[in-house]
């Protein structure tokens, strides 16, 4: 049973292979900014979804841009925004591609959880909430303490929320949202994706929101790397953002393996912490990762060992919910013994 891999397993819905079908005769270059369609629909899910009100979505100084999904993006963002030198901030466990687009730009990594003392060197910060690999949501006031230090040093923040509508315990709340971010998005920028809740990783369709001031220059660069969404894709997203009942179905698939399986991992005597969103269980028995992956490995089940996200995951596992409902009840056995 193959738990450490969070990639999607269940059939892509109807409404986006008939949409991808559709729009198959693409002669010419997709365009780097999106259709108008497709902006149109991302402006529309972004406010009926998550409250995110994106002023002008069709205007000449863009707000919201198509990606190749959000890994290309997250690794890519600190050479799109032409960052030279400094430090980049990404949170304390961590998906590892948030160093890798540091490292890829020459910058440095600072792993924190709250706001740092000092600003100096920091050019850029991610966050993560709903989290990858933990599930940990971001409180309001520890969303709002982010911007308000971000705005207060010049410091852009950037918020990965992929796994945005896959709240269980909380509802996440976007780093967009006129609670936390005020009248407007300056400095701010969030990631999305409809891998996980379209079902759709295949496709590689993400999307970057925010401030115009950000996503201008990413958008130029973009555009002349030839980081183009295809067009059939473009198509395809439409028809996902427009349609919230696939997304629902599917949450449904997710909370019901969520539910069996972490009641198997408690009962197998291993605690969860966070894991009150996303697609992950965070366990541990309060031992080395990598003592517990070996203990898996003996029912026949893999994980992910948590070390692989930053030294403070050293005693932690990811387990993925992406599996199969025969899958996952079969991993459920095996923990009952």
């Amino acid at each position: 049973m193959d738990l450490s891999i969070g990639t999607p397993v269940d059939d892509t819905p109807d409404v986006l292979t008939r949409a991808l079908s559709a729009g198959g005769n693409a002669p010419g270059y997709p365009t780097a900014l999106g259709t108008t369609a497709l902006r149109t629909a991302a402006a529309g899910w972004l406010r009926r979804r998550l409250g995110v009100q994106i002023a002008d979505p069709l205007g000449a100084d863009p707000s919201l841009v198509p990606t190749v999904g959000s890994k290309e993006l997250v690794a890519l963002l600190p050479t799109l925004l032409g960052l030279r030198s400094g430090t980049v901030v990404v949170p304390e466990v961590a998906y590892p591609t948030y160093e890798v687009g540091a490292v890829l730009a020459g910058l440095t990594v600072h792993r924190t959880d709250v706001p740092p003392p000092e600003a100096a060197g920091v050019v850029l910060v991610w966050l993560n909430s709903p989290g990858n690999p933990h599930g940990r949501v971001l409180t309001d006031d520890q969303l709002r303490a982010w911007v308000a230090w971000g705005r207060a040093h010049g410091v852009p923040v950037v918020a990965d929320e992929c796994y945005v509508t896959l709240g269980w315990d909380v509802e996440p709340r976007s780093l967009l949202h006129p609670a936390i971010a005020g009248e407007d998005h300056r400095g701010l920028l969030a990631v999305h994706s409809l891998s996980k809740q379209s079902t759709a990783a295949g496709y590689r369709a993400g999307l970057l929101s925010g401030d115009p001031a950000l996503v201008r220059p990413v958008w130029e660069v973009r555009r002349h790397l030839g980081l183009l969404v295809p067009g059939p894709v473009q198509a395809a997203m439409v028809a996902a953002l427009d349609d919230d009942a696939h997304v629902a179905a599917q949450r449904e698939r997710y909370r019901t393996r969520r539910e069996v399986l972490a009641a198997a991992v408690r009962g197998a005597g291993l605690r969860i912490d966070h894991s009150e969103a996303g697609l992950y269980l965070w366990a541990t028995r309060d031992e080395d990762c990598w003592v517990t992956i070996d203990w898996l490995a003996g029912l026949g089940i893999v994980a992910a060992p948590g070390s692989f996200y930053g030294p403070a995951g050293a005693q932690h596992v990811r387990l993925a919910l992406t599996a199969t409902d025969e899958r996952i009840a079969a991993a459920a056995a095996r923990l009952a013994g």
